[in-house]
């Protein structure tokens, strides 16, 4: 397996391309992962299927009419041939696609998983480190926002004594006379 995983040369971008955002999880669509592992789409089905109880609705579902449409649509393709979809695809969560590995014993599908998800443990590190950066940001925000109203009320007691002082009539000086 290490002499696979060696050989293995797919660069992160491509796996990363290929991971889209459905039903508010990151999947990855069997063709894909076919294309990934390089055995047919309906052998990875196939597979799948004989082993359905490793697979639950948070590991593997499949689109619906609606979702493949609206997938479908974003690639502006109507044609169902050209994106290689007669049927609705099954798509993979990251849990989905470890226990492929278990099901698709070969090498190259065991490489192909690890790296998977690897690259699904750095987005979810860089989408952390987002947040955090993001709540850090609106800390500063309510911080300045804070010392803006701070600094208004200063202004608005300066101008007060300004005008107290323009106001208050003159008053008569005592001491020494010259």
């Amino acid at each position: 397996m290490k002499k696979e995983e060696e050989n293995l040369i797919i660069p992160d971008e491509i796996i990363t391309n290929k991971i889209y955002l459905i039903r508010n999880q990151k999947v990855l669509l069997d063709r894909d992962l076919a294309e990934l592992y390089q055995v047919e789409t309906k052998l990875l089905k196939r597979q799948v299927r004989r082993n359905i109880e490793r697979f639950p609705d948070d590991f593997m579902f499949e689109l619906t009419k609606d979702e493949l449409q609206n997938w479908r649509s974003q690639f502006g393709t109507s044609n169902s041939d050209k994106m290689g979809l007669r049927y609705a695809p099954m798509v993979f969560t990251e849990q989905g696609v470890a226990m492929l590995s278990s099901v698709l014993k070969s090498d190259r599908a065991i490489a192909v998983n690890i790296k998977i998800i690897r690259i699904f443990t750095k987005m979810r590190n860089l989408l952390s480190d987002n947040l955090s950066l993001r709540l850090e940001i609106e800390g500063i925000k309510k911080k300045l926002t804070n010392q803006d109203k701070n600094i208004e009320l200063v202004f608005s007691y300066l101008d007060e004594l300004v005008e107290k002082k323009e106001n208050t009539p003159e008053r008569n000086k005592i001491g020494y006379k010259i």
